[in-house]
């Protein structure tokens, strides 16, 4: 998938790095012994998994906006970064419903901000903008949606992020054509795994339900997502940025999802968490009749990642929500998060070379 040694010692800046997903990417960073600087708002959850495993103590964590382009380019000038990762962003759909313009800012003109401070920092080799499976124009159709396929989220959230790709590819042309700076995206499905605690999010809902012994509101169970675990993405993200940093053909626009088997609907989804759980955890359908627009039915043709780098999911939703579970009780135990942790993303190299 990825090689190890690769990052080790590379210079690289992660964007977004207090957030679940950026979290994740942190630690899987440190464990290639890698120099790792943040850049991202405080984490945006209480708990949060930022929090919670002391990254802030191993890494370089700068608390800024994206939206501030000269405290973002102070740290790329301080820093020299080899390689960005900017998963910054405003990512819940119902959220940008009530912070349309906030959503817009963060995620269009926070991407201006990244690649201009790539574009005046000439250490940056390798950049990697992580997007969405709702990019697409979502046609509620049962085929998965292509790289190459019209670009236009319907929601604040999603167009947000359908223009962040636009503004990716413009910089690529305009700026990147004849540079030594290999550009990508990453159009990922939805992810779970431990340490989310997001609201407006199926698992985290999961989760505090289990928490708190309750009955678990699912308000759209019939609707069918891409799901993988977290790591399946990171670790995509990964093996793109070494790729096209060791030769530029690699550059461009990736899904990165699960196969069909792990594209389920909302209620098969919490009846997996149910039955890894225990202890008699239900769900009841609330589903919601005049709630803002998100889509049924979504799912992507994951065809190029596969062609191009060999690369197949490791974990499939079974694994995935075990996982989920595992670290959930670790956590609920007060136990060692980032021993949890390491021996999660251990299990998931492993599985990854028993995939080869």
């Amino acid at each position: 998938m990825f090689d190890l040694d690769f990052f080790k010692g590379k210079r690289v800046l992660v964007t977004g790095h207090t957030g679940f997903k950026g979290s994740w990417l942190c630690r899987l960073l440190l464990n290639c012994g890698t120099d790792v600087t943040g850049y991202a708002l405080a984490p945006p959850t209480d708990p949060a998994l930022f929090t919670l495993c002391g990254l802030e103590k191993e890494i370089h964590s700068v608390l800024g906006d994206i939206r501030d382009l000269e405290g973002l380019q102070r740290i790329f000038q301080q820093k020299r970064p080899e390689i960005v990762f900017h998963l910054a962003a405003q990512p819940i759909v119902r959220d940008s419903y009530k912070m349309p313009v906030y959503t817009y800012e963060t995620n269009v003109m926070g991407t201006v901000n990244v690649l201009e401070c790539v574009r005046l920092n000439d250490s940056v080799r390798s950049f990697l903008n992580v997007t969405t499976d709702k990019v697409y124009r979502n046609e509620e159709r049962e085929e998965g949606y292509r790289e190459e396929e019209y670009l236009n989220g319907f929601d604040p959230y999603s167009n947000s992020k359908s223009c962040s790709e636009l503004v990716t590819s413009s910089y690529q042309n305009s700026f990147f054509a004849q540079r030594d700076t290999a550009i990508s995206t990453s159009r990922a499905g939805n992810v779970i795994g431990g340490g989310d605690f997001a609201n407006d999010r199926i698992i985290p809902d999961c989760v505090r339900a289990a928490l708190k012994k309750e009955d678990i509101i699912v308000r759209n169970p019939f609707s069918i997502r891409p799901y993988q675990h977290v790591l399946e993405s990171v670790g995509a993200y990964l093996m793109i940025a070494e790729s096209q940093y060791k030769d530029e053909k690699y550059a461009g626009s990736y899904n990165v999802g699960p196969d069909d088997c792990d594209c389920l609907s909302t209620g098969t989804l919490v009846d997996l968490f149910c039955a890894k759980w225990g202890h008699g955890l239900n769900w009841l359908d609330r589903s919601e009749q005049n709630a803002p627009h998100e889509a049924n039915f979504l799912k992507l043709d994951c065809t190029k990642l596969k062609r191009t780098f060999g690369w197949q999911p490791v974990w499939h939703m079974d694994t995935a929500m075990e996982k989920v579970c595992d670290w959930t009780k670790t956590y609920l135990s007060a136990g060692d998060i980032n021993m949890e942790m390491d021996q999660e993303i251990k299990d998931f190299l492993m599985g990854a070379e028993v995939k080869k």
